[in-house]
């Protein structure tokens, strides 16, 4: 009794985001802004990346925001969708959907700790890789402070951000469009390119960019009138997400027709040949800030995850420790910005080629159990529900399951290789831990 008294204490001093806050979050954590997309342009070709841009969220991000969004009228939780999982398929799956998304957001939460400095070497290129990783450490710092005084906080200043990373965004739009004298569209794929680039690489690329929207889930808690708020939000996130995506690359192809030079980071680049230097300078220092939004999204979502699967009795104890004066996981935000900074030793690529593989598990598990509460608990209230009864969910499902499956059959070598093994770890971590859990080593529930 005690035990419940002091969560119901520690939840009672939360200070919870209302709709306008929370639009910020999840779109900090969704997309944040344009950068990340540059290789897809040289891989699959300026028509293709437009196409892809327009066509992908149809059958990825649109299905499983609806999912979601249904989810989360019905059982507005902290600890999102692995509940959702764990309540559909059973304890295995929702350990597993919950597990994989935690070790997926240390791969995330490390990718934009080193982008930062990535991108700081644009003013500072004497920069050496000790003080790279030490200014990594600082910005993982920074975010954990943040995070740990909660939510409300982690939404101002993600609208802060957010707005300063729009802004140079719209302007280069703007420009752009004015200075419209090629073709955006053309070539659709560039010549000579096997086809597992032009439509594998890319799409690998495009589901990333569009990955996410079911994990702010697991701060349902922290919401005013969840049930209302995480669908208008999704409502209002996921138009925005294409518009920043599609925009900006459209502008930047039609006024430069470039397409062949596009590399990672390159909308400086195109911002500093369209709108001159300031605008080059400006552009930059929007995609630094937009991996401080990432991360700071990143760490909010994603440390919910062990707190619930520590409260049902799957992990220690100890991560239910929570902050008394604002009421936040802080025990689980720590322990996550340790292994952010231990893993920010590593390359991008790797960091990310193994997180598509998790994330796609994840999400895959997740659209899944709406489709099996639909069966199981018919009885629960959905103030929202996907379009279309049972068949309108089915397509859903289905047309995640399927571009998820094209994804990873054309993923790279090196997440070809060590994904299947990230995935297979946690089936371990779970039979491992089943003796401790019956010893009572692990609490129980």
């Amino acid at each position: 009794m005690a035990t419940t008294a002091a969560v119901k204490s520690a939840r009672s001093v939360i200070r919870k985001a209302g709709l306008f806050y929370f639009v910020w979050v999840m779109f900090s954590y969704c997309t944040g802004g344009p950068f990340g997309l540059e290789d897809m342009i040289t891989t699959s070709g300026p028509g293709m990346t437009l196409i892809y841009l327009l066509i992908i969220p149809l059958f990825w991000s649109i299905p499983v925001s609806l999912v979601s969004a249904e989810l989360t009228t019905a059982m507005p939780v902290e600890g999102g969708f692995y509940r959702w999982a764990r309540a559909g398929f059973g304890d295995f799956w929702g350990f597993l959907a919950g597990w994989w998304n935690w070790c997926a957001s240390f791969l995330l939460g490390a990718v934009y700790a080193v982008q930062f400095s990535d991108y700081l070497r644009f003013y500072a290129p004497q920069l050496t890789p000790y003080t790279h990783y030490i200014v990594s450490l600082v910005v993982i710092a920074l975010i954990t402070w943040i995070n740990i005084r909660g939510i409300e906080a982690v939404g101002k200043f993600a609208t802060a951000l957010e707005i300063f990373i729009l802004l140079p965004v719209f302007v280069m739009v703007v420009i752009g469009l004015a200075k419209w004298h090629h073709n955006p569209f053309s070539p659709i794929t560039p010549p000579h390119q096997p086809v597992s680039s032009v439509f594998g690489v890319g799409l690998a690329i495009g589901l990333w960019l569009y990955s996410g929207y079911e994990q702010s889930s697991t701060v349902a808690e922290e919401v005013e009138n969840p049930q209302r708020t995480y669908p208008l939000a999704l409502a209002i996130v996921v138009p925005l997400s294409i518009a920043i995506y599609f925009l900006p690359t459209f502008a930047s192809l039609a006024a430069l027709g470039n397409w062949h030079a596009w590399h990672t980071g390159y909308f400086s680049d195109a911002a500093q040949l369209i709108g001159g230097r300031w605008l080059g300078l400006w552009m930059t220092f929007a995609a630094m800030v937009t991996n401080l939004s990432l991360l700071n999204a990143t760490v909010l979502t994603s440390t919910r995850m062990p707190f619930a699967m520590a409260e049902d009795g799957y992990l220690p104890k100890f991560l239910t420790g929570k902050s008394r004066r604002f009421g936040t996981p802080w025990v689980g935000i720590v322990i996550s910005a340790i292994v952010y900074g231990l893993l920010s030793l590593h390359s991008l690529p790797q960091l990310i080629a193994v997180y598509n593989w998790l994330r796609a598990a994840t999400t895959v598990i997740t659209v899944a159990a709406a489709w099996q509460l639909r069966r199981k608990r018919p009885d629960l209230p959905r103030s929202f529900m996907v379009p279309g009864g049972m068949l309108g969910l089915i397509g859903a499902v289905a047309a995640v399951v399927v571009m998820t499956g094209v994804a990873l059959t054309f993923s790279d070598r090196y997440g070809a290789r060590w994904g299947p093994w990230a995935l297979f770890a946690g089936v371990v971590i779970y039979l491992a831990l089943k003796p401790l859990r019956r010893r009572g080593v692990i609490a129980q529930p």
